[in-house]
């Protein structure tokens, strides 16, 4: 059997859309949805941190599934590019990073 052609996929960006820098991203998860809130970090001392979240993004299940897969197959081409890339020791439970 003959696959169909793929479709011609156009993208088109929205008059509200934007682009933005994030170093914090919260994720809440229920049974219908994937909540992505992104924001900002501020640490002015080590016992003052402050985040500015300035994004939140639902996904459904499916759509999140998806995310990981496309973010795992690109970190796997940045770091075969570009080295390993190393993550920070975890913060203890219950404080923010």
């Amino acid at each position: 059997m003959t696959q169909p052609p793929a479709p011609k996929i156009q993208l088109v960006n929205s008059a509200d859309y934007r682009e933005g820098y994030a170093n914090s991203v919260q994720i809440r998860v229920n049974l219908w949805d994937f909540f992505l809130l992104f924001g900002l970090v501020n640490q002015t001392s080590p016992e003052n941190v402050s985040i500015q979240n300035f994004q939140g993004i639902y996904l459904s299940p499916q759509q999140a599934k998806a995310l990981l897969n496309v973010l795992q197959q690109n970190v796997n081409q940045y770091e075969a590019a570009f080295g390993e890339i190393k993550l920070e020791p975890q913060a203890a439970a219950g404080t923010v990073q």
